[in-house]
């Protein structure tokens, strides 16, 4: 076998195991909010004490920052289980919107995102188009929106949300693709790098799994019915 059908292996065996770690940790998300839903007192719990919510995201920015900064130092055992770790804190957080929001919307809401994602993400694998130039704009566009979001905390505009939620869809649309590219293009390069593949899939997958959960996260808010 030629040495470019060999990378071309690698970048499919890379992008597999990217989507099956994300499908994974999308999966422990749904089962663990859903679950937490059919438990009256821990929901109730949730509900009344926001300070466990926010514990919850401060912990899950953690494993954020020590899967993105400590991969190379830690295990492969270890990387897997902050992960997985990382999902199912994350479901625990978004059962709350069970409280919010109607189960119809975010049905609804999360198979318009799915549409999307795996629109996005195939044209990100098919396409010919180098998109690495967009990388400094959607991190320019994710800091905006951090600011943004900060900065209408204390001024509670609902047309300034409104533009915010717009530009968070179309950036975290454009990331899936961007995302993806970059998984084929490192499963192009890795053949004879030493790279572990599998602390390789596990930090990709975290990326696509961020922007699956941002952009249904924005999208709810233009499909999420709530509750009277």
């Amino acid at each position: 076998m030629a040495f470019n059908e060999y990378r071309v292996v690698a970048a499919a065996t890379l992008v597999r195991r990217v989507f099956g770690w994300m499908t994974l940790g999308l999966s422990l998300t749904g089962i663990t909010a859903f679950l937490i839903n059919m438990i009256p007192n821990v929901q109730q719990a949730l509900k009344m004490n926001p300070s466990i919510t926010f514990i919850l995201i401060l912990v899950q920015l953690g494993l954020v920052f020590y899967l993105s900064f400590g991969l190379q130092r830690m295990s492969r055992e270890t990387a897997i289980f902050s992960y997985l770790l990382y999902s199912v804190l994350t479901g625990a957080t978004l059962s709350t919107l069970f409280i919010l929001f109607t189960k119809q919307s975010l049905a609804g809401t999360f198979f318009v995102c799915a549409a999307t994602f795996a629109a996005m993400a195939l044209y990100g694998l098919i396409t010919r188009s180098d998109l690495s130039g967009l990388g400094n704009f959607l991190v320019m566009g994710l800091f905006g929106l951090i600011i943004a979001g900060v900065i209408n905390i204390f001024w509670k505009s609902v047309h300034f949300d409104f533009v915010t939620s717009i530009f968070g869809v179309i950036i975290f649309t454009l990331f899936t693709a961007y995302d993806v590219q970059m998984v084929k293009r490192m499963g192009l390069a890795m053949l004879g790098s030493g790279m572990d593949m599998t602390k390789v899939s596990i930090i990709s997958a975290l990326k696509l799994y961020l922007d699956f959960i941002n952009l249904f996260l924005y999208l709810l808010r233009f499909f999420g019915q709530k509750k009277d």
